[in-house]
């Protein structure tokens, strides 16, 4: 285990001040002096010596990986795979840089779902004004005409986004583990309009504006003495705070704020609008859907909701490592019901394909999928048998 320059030089003094703040009265002068010590400290300069600058390309080819023809993400000069330890006892940098490469690889992804699978963005919500926060989902040409089938993917939670499955896959694995891709060219090719959800864009990120705090002693009908005695305090108490966020964030990155997309501020209300402004007005008889992980758990949402309309619609829905919970989610009888003939739970599971897994749950099947990956082919099989 490696200790950093700024701990090593901060820590003894961290404990002495910890011993005299333990003493009496007479130990202030010493902590006075410990904090005039402290204060006088330069902590950018020795954490910049800890770690680098949060600065990262914001293309593959600046950080020197592309994907090769198997859809490898593979390193340009080395043709080696991605590493994370990039620099080594850097852990918050090292994250920093995966989550910047992260966000290419979306981008990424979000051209591939135009280009090679013909898909269009469409803006949510449907209304929105110039300025308020917006979304967007991608719909096939015929998703809403095609009269007979349409398919309906939904991801789980967390960084990923629409066309992803797991940002973990594409990085170390390859395109069609992680994403969604072989899922949409199959569906296509089996005469499917399609429909990507995009459930984890709920809201976007502005950077926080400064609050300007009037002091207490603009306002105050306090003795001079008492609202003295307070503006000390509170300057003491915000000093003491910059130092330490000073210490845990030197690079000073910007605080942010988030602002909701209105209807869709989370995976169920997502699932729900898409549902009344798009998967409800199409025009085919039979709609199949697959969700994975927490997708599942927004699509039995959405069943909650619009029960009836769900049942009339929805043919059938593969569901991959889904963790929705009839009881916790409150579904009755008559959807936990609809679930055990229309839906099936492909687990990831040693057992050989399709073998069937226990549950405590009484709502659908639960099969093992091997690798949750490997579940293409039974799901689609799965659609095709009910597929009228």
């Amino acid at each position: 285990m490696s200790i950093s320059l700024s701990s090593l030089i901060l820590l003894p003094i961290w404990i002495n001040m910890a011993q005299i703040q333990q003493g009496g009265p007479d130990e202030k002068e010493k902590t006075t002096a410990l904090k005039d010590l402290l204060s006088r400290i330069d902590l950018d300069e020795l954490m910049k010596k800890d770690e680098p600058p949060l600065d990262f390309p914001d293309t593959l080819e600046g950080f020197e990986y592309a994907f090769n023809e198997k859809g490898q993400l593979r390193h340009i000069k080395t043709g080696e795979p991605f590493v994370f330890n990039y620099r080594e006892d850097l852990h918050r940098w090292n994250q920093k840089r995966y989550e910047a490469l992260g966000e290419i690889i979306t981008k990424y992804v979000y051209e591939l779902l135009e280009k090679d699978c013909n898909l269009k963005k469409i803006s949510i919500p449907v209304d929105a004004t110039e300025s308020e926060p917006k979304s967007f989902i991608y719909m096939s040409e015929d998703a809403l005409t095609n009269p007979q089938k349409l398919m309906v993917l939904i991801h789980g939670s967390g960084v990923v986004r629409a066309g992803q499955w797991a940002r973990r896959l594409i990085i170390n694995e390859d395109l069609d583990s992680g994403t969604q891709i072989p899922f949409i060219k199959r569906a296509v090719d089996e005469g499917y309009g399609v429909i990507v959800l995009n459930p984890n864009e709920n809201y976007i990120e502005v950077e926080k504006p400064k609050i300007h705090v009037q002091s207490s002693s603009d306002s105050s009908d306090e003795p001079a003495e008492k609202r003295e005695r307070k503006d000390k305090v509170s300057k003491e108490t915000k000093k003491r705070r910059d130092f330490y966020e000073k210490y845990r964030n030197p690079q000073r990155e910007k605080e942010m704020m988030q602002l909701y997309i209105r209807e869709n501020g989370s995976p169920e209300e997502h699932a729900i609008y898409v549902w009344d402004h798009f998967i409800a007005k199409s025009a085919a008889e039979n709609v199949f859907f697959v969700a994975h992980s927490y997708g599942g758990l927004a699509f039995v949402e959405l069943m909650i909701q619009r029960e009836a309309d769900v049942k009339n619609k929805v043919t059938a829905v593969a569901l991959t490592d889904s963790v929705h919970n009839v009881w916790h989610q409150e579904a009755g009888k008559t959807i936990r019901e609809w679930m055990r003939e229309n839906c099936c739970n492909w687990v990831s599971s040693s057992e050989p394909l399709d073998t069937s897994v226990e549950s405590m749950l009484p709502d659908c099947p639960r099969v093992s999928a091997v690798y949750v990956q490997m579940a293409l082919s039974p799901i689609l099989q799965e659609s095709l048998k009910r597929d009228i």
